[in-house]
């Protein structure tokens, strides 16, 4: 069975840090661009980062530039979002999803094979 399995939230302060990480089984994870997704509550899941499956390429939503970064290591199979200077308005559910396909509009849900089950992450004074 494929499984991706995000962990890592919690509930930090402002100006805070987390780091989440995405445990993948079940499916060929060096074959797979990943990507970060989130939701508010009452928002629409929008995208947050992604890498390409041989990290050489990395993309950020504006709102999170020079502020998360995203990682994977392959002999793990698993990714990361470092997240810093965390703001309430990072306040989310954050999904961790997988695409075999190279050539992807990387923020868009329906692009991506499988996701994740979501872990909270809670910025608040």
């Amino acid at each position: 069975d494929v499984q991706l399995q995000a962990s890592g939230g919690g509930s930090v302060q402002p100006g805070g840090s987390l780091r989440l990480s995405c445990e993948t089984s079940g499916f060929t994870f060096d074959d797979y661009g990943i990507a970060w997704f989130r939701q508010a509550p009452g928002k629409e899941r929008e995208p947050v980062s992604y890498i390409s499956k041989g990290a050489g390429r990395t993309y950020y939503a504006d709102s999170v530039k020079g502020r998360f970064t995203i990682s994977r290591d392959n002999a793990k199979d698993t990714a990361y979002l470092q997240m810093n200077i965390l703001q309430p308005e990072d306040t989310a559910v954050y999904y961790c999803a997988a695409t075999s396909n190279s050539r992807i509009l990387w923020g868009i849900p329906v692009e991506y094979e499988y996701w994740g089950q979501g872990t909270l992450v809670t910025v608040s004074s």
